[in-house]
């Protein structure tokens, strides 16, 4: 299946949060967000090393808003969900990355914006996002990886339910240049996820008549 013709939803809804793909126009809120939780980020995000502009920021989510409708990656920001359903405030982000459109593997990204810990908007959106990918994309493998010294996105992957699988040694570098290691957590088709009942290709044709 080519995957620009794979039907993915632009928006997710949970009880409390609404996961939105990139829009142009998003980059204020964008970088209010991203300025509000910089010395949070520092530490892990390789992106989050300087604080960005305006500019940098419509820019992102512009390019962003194109990479998800080319299915080249799907990135999502977290929002309030106001009574109305309405989208309040931008919370964070998350995104399925490091997309295997033939093995259906991918790879789920998220932070949060600073001073809203301790309230599982995360966890929810992650398991929102997991389970998005294995209903409706028919992830076969889901994964979440972590520098090894990130407790609280470790924590994360264990609430959404997520099976830790190892500890990659040294195989990537931190924000700072040195070698790294990485906790590898995943949820498997057949394993945590119940053993598909199909073939991927009806699902496949199904999805594309879906409403998104």
């Amino acid at each position: 299946m080519e995957p620009l013709l794979i039907e993915v939803p632009e928006r997710i809804e949970t009880d409390r949060f609404v996961l939105r793909a990139p829009r142009t126009g998003d980059g204020p809120r964008l970088n209010a967000a991203v300025h509000a939780t910089l010395p949070e980020l520092q530490p892990w995000m390789p992106w989050a090393q300087a604080a960005p502009s305006l500019e940098e920021s419509e820019a992102y989510c512009r390019r962003n808003e194109a990479r998800f409708r080319l299915r080249e990656d799907l990135p999502y920001f977290i929002f309030d969900r106001e009574a109305d359903g309405d989208e309040g405030r931008l919370v964070g982000a998350t995104g399925l990355h490091r997309l295997d459109w033939e093995l259906r593997r991918f790879e789920i990204g998220y932070w949060r914006r600073a001073g809203l810990q301790g309230l599982g908007i995360v966890s929810e959106a992650v398991r929102a996002l997991g389970r998005m990918a294995f209903d409706r994309l028919d992830a076969r493998r889901v994964e979440i990886r972590m520098d090894a010294e990130n407790a609280a996105s470790r924590r994360v992957a264990e609430r959404a339910g997520f099976t830790f699988e190892g500890l990659l040694r040294r195989d990537s570098l931190s924000v700072r240049g040195e070698p790294r290691d990485t906790r590898l957590y995943s949820r498997v088709r057949g394993v945590e996820e119940p053993a598909a009942q199909r073939s991927h290709a009806p699902a496949l044709r199904r999805s594309l008549s879906v409403e998104q």
